[in-house]
């Protein structure tokens, strides 16, 4: 499997290049905000998202760029990294990436303004160069992952999920996000229609095949930085969960729905819950499920000719499902 930074080979240039915008773009006039958006670039991720729609928008277009991409990218940032400073408020949380969360550091109030401050960047960054196809995209991302989230909160009251409830609520909550920077990335080159559409479907495809992943992580005994059985903590109906609730008996069936309901912070249940599931083919289901979803990501991209371009969009498809963390 390649690493990110091989992946990021024939975007190296494009990619130096971003960093840079990203950081003019997130510029204020007040000393406060310059502190905190200076902490929250120390600290970025892998940048998988930006990567997506430069390669995206390379392979469409034979290698040409646009500096509409560039800004596409930048708005995808923008309002992701606003999501996730969001996301750790509403989810107390105090550690991000490994690094304190900026609600941890300098409390509620400042993060969600800081959050307000990132989406406005990030919507009027595409408004002022009247790149409203652009905006369009990311608009709909967002309200898709609010969408997303919601459901997983209203049916993990119940624990009522079906298998395609549980697909509904990750192509809104994870894959929105991805199938708007394929979507950015063909976008911005000013290709037609269909394949902007067939971008987003690629983008969605691999955002399902990532979060299946994760699910699976829940079951591991590695250390990946996410404790095993986190998701059965916290009331997550998974996809290896579900299959094992529709494949055991009615008594099997109470046992699973009272233990993930009521005995969720019970680290010994917790480890039982986790067995049953790995002895009634939960986690064989889970694979094949994301395997499928590789398949056909990988499928869409057989209509472009070989580049080094898709050659790395292969391999952001392999690393979804082959990374350990």
């Amino acid at each position: 499997m390649k690493t990110v930074e091989q992946i990021k080979l024939p975007i190296l240039k494009e990619m130096e290049f971003f960093e840079t915008k990203f950081k003019a773009s997130m510029i204020s006039n007040v000393a406060l905000l310059n502190r905190i958006t200076h902490y929250i670039v120390r600290r970025k991720g892998k940048q998988m998202r930006p990567m997506f729609v430069f390669l995206v928008a390379k392979m469409v277009s034979n290698g040409q760029f646009k500096e509409r991409t560039y800004r596409g990218a930048s708005i995808i940032e923008l309002i992701h990294t606003a999501s996730l400073v969001h996301d750790d408020v509403v989810d107390d949380s105090n550690r991000r990436r490994g690094f304190f969360s900026l609600n941890a550091l300098w409390k509620n109030k400042i993060a969600v303004l800081v959050g307000d401050f990132l989406f406005a960047k990030g919507l009027l960054l595409s408004i002022d160069n009247d790149d409203f196809d652009l905006l369009k995209h990311i608009s709909i991302a967002v309200r898709e992952m609010s969408e997303g989230e919601l459901l997983q909160i209203e049916k993990a009251r119940e624990l009522d999920i079906t298998e395609d409830v549980y697909f509904d609520i990750i192509r809104k909550k994870t894959a929105a996000l991805i199938a708007s920077c394929t979507a950015i990335g063909a976008a911005s080159m000013d290709v037609d229609k269909a394949e902007i559409e067939r971008m987003r479907k690629f983008g969605e495809l691999i955002g399902i095949a990532f979060q299946i992943k994760d699910d699976l992580f829940d079951y591991s005994e590695e250390k990946i930085g996410k404790p095993t059985g986190i998701d059965i903590k916290e009331q997550k109906m998974t996809l290896p969960l579900i299959y094992s609730l529709n494949h055991c008996s009615k008594k099997e069936r109470r046992w699973l729905i009272n233990s993930v309901k009521n005995h969720n912070k019970n680290k010994k249940r917790v480890r039982e819950v986790i067995q049953f599931v790995k002895e009634n083919g939960g986690i064989e289901y889970t694979i094949e499920k994301m395997k499928e979803y590789q398949a056909k990501a990988t499928e869409i991209l057989d209509d472009y000719p070989d580049s080094p371009y898709k050659e790395s969009l292969l391999s952001m498809v392999n690393y979804v499902i082959d990374r350990e963390k």
